[in-house]
């Protein structure tokens, strides 16, 4: 069974491992009641996951012991918000959370950021357990603990770095997953090789019609590489003081169309969309070769992932979300920008015009235009 550490020792020992393993997810509740099977469990899930895993994970708890209690949400991205949040407080306070309590996120990245977020501020923080069940909370979201809610003016615009003590990864339950949100995974994948190792985007170039929910072999080894290369990241810089930074490739306009669409668009896919018109910024300014940008275009594609912003784009709304970015400084946005497949530069500034021109908004009009 692949275990990846990750070592986080100072100030204090944080240090976490990640298991994959394909059918993991049924060995889960033994192995949390082994660790902690005399503490209060809570399980946070939501409908879609609950009808496939959920009560089975909870059946398996039961039986091992363990005293958990289900907290249910909605699926989708509207539950990751204050009003969830506040029910969420109010289950777990009369459900007798203690401070040596577990808080469980079974689910994709929704579920994980706002259980994350639970498990950071109910009681100024307990332990936290990532159950993943969607390839972008495996890849991605899962590991590095950025955690925290949307808010009306944008996304991820509330949170906290709150490491959880493991996490378990299941690449068979892809296999339930929606083909458009296996897509959406797929765009996070990309990222991680093209900020950060060439040779892996060329195995994904490579395997691009064989990344299928069903291959799990080849998928479990994806996986394994992609939390390898972002755990690396994390042990360097977790508070995204620097190097984490180049994991938003894509995000900063990726979130500005989700915020901008009511999040209509998928996360993945606006982060696909991000890529490409990033990718689209550096070529303009000269930071990146035009056969480099047609790589990740083509890559995208490959995967069935969208490379061009939708047409009807509510230009104010997207440029009034990138400029609440919470990567925004005081200058203005700072991008992260591809030198080449597999080398990514961050805190790059970025005219607005160039902005504009990439995205296809009309040009802006001089004081006499």
């Amino acid at each position: 069974m692949p275990r990846i550490r990750v070592r986080l020792d100072a100030p204090r020992d944080r240090s976490y491992t990640v298991e994959i393993h394909p059918g993991l997810l049924a060995d889960v509740p033994l192995q949390l009641s082994r660790t902690d099977g005399k503490k209060r469990m809570f399980v946070v899930t939501d409908d879609n996951v609950l009808r496939l895993y959920g009560r089975a994970f909870m059946a398996r708890l039961a039986s091992c012991g363990c005293d958990a209690a289900l907290l249910e949400v909605p699926a989708g991205e509207r539950s990751k918000s204050s009003g969830a949040l506040a029910r969420l407080y109010a289950r777990v306070f009369r459900g007798g959370i203690r401070r040596d309590s577990l808080v469980i996120a079974l689910g994709g990245g929704v579920i994980g950021d706002l259980a994350g977020y639970l498990s950071a501020t109910a009681l100024r923080g307990v332990r936290l357990v990532q159950v993943p069940t969607t390839l972008l909370s495996q890849v991605d979201s899962s590991v590095g603990g950025k955690v925290g809610i949307d808010h009306a003016a944008g996304k991820n615009l509330i949170g906290a770095f709150h490491q959880p003590s493991a996490v378990y990864i299941d690449p068979e339950a892809l296999r339930t997953l929606p083909a458009e949100e296996f897509r959406s995974g797929l765009a996070e994948v990309i990222k991680i090789a093209a900020a950060l190792d060439a040779p892996f985007f060329v195995h994904l170039e490579r395997n691009a019609p064989r990344l299928r929910r069903e291959n799990t072999p080849l998928l479990a080894r994806v996986i394994e590489t992609a939390v390898a290369l972002k755990a690396s990241v994390v042990e360097r810089d977790e508070r995204e003081t620097g190097l984490r930074r180049v994991l938003n490739l894509g995000h900063t306009v990726g979130h500005a169309l989700e915020a901008s669409s009511g999040y209509a668009i998928r996360h993945g896919e606006a982060v696909a969309i991000g890529m490409a018109c990033e990718a689209r910024i550096g070529v303009e300014l000269g930071m990146l070769a035009q056969a480099e940008c047609r790589r990740l275009e083509a890559l995208l594609e490959a995967t069935g992932l969208p490379v061009a912003p939708p047409r009807k784009i509510n230009e104010r709304a997207f440029l009034s979300a990138m400029s609440l970015d919470k990567k925004a400084v005081a200058e203005g946005n700072r991008f992260v920008l591809l030198r080449r497949i597999g080398e990514s530069a961050h805190g790059v500034p970025v005219p607005a015009e160039i902005v504009r021109k990439t995205m296809g908004f009309p040009p802006k009009k001089g004081r006499h235009g």
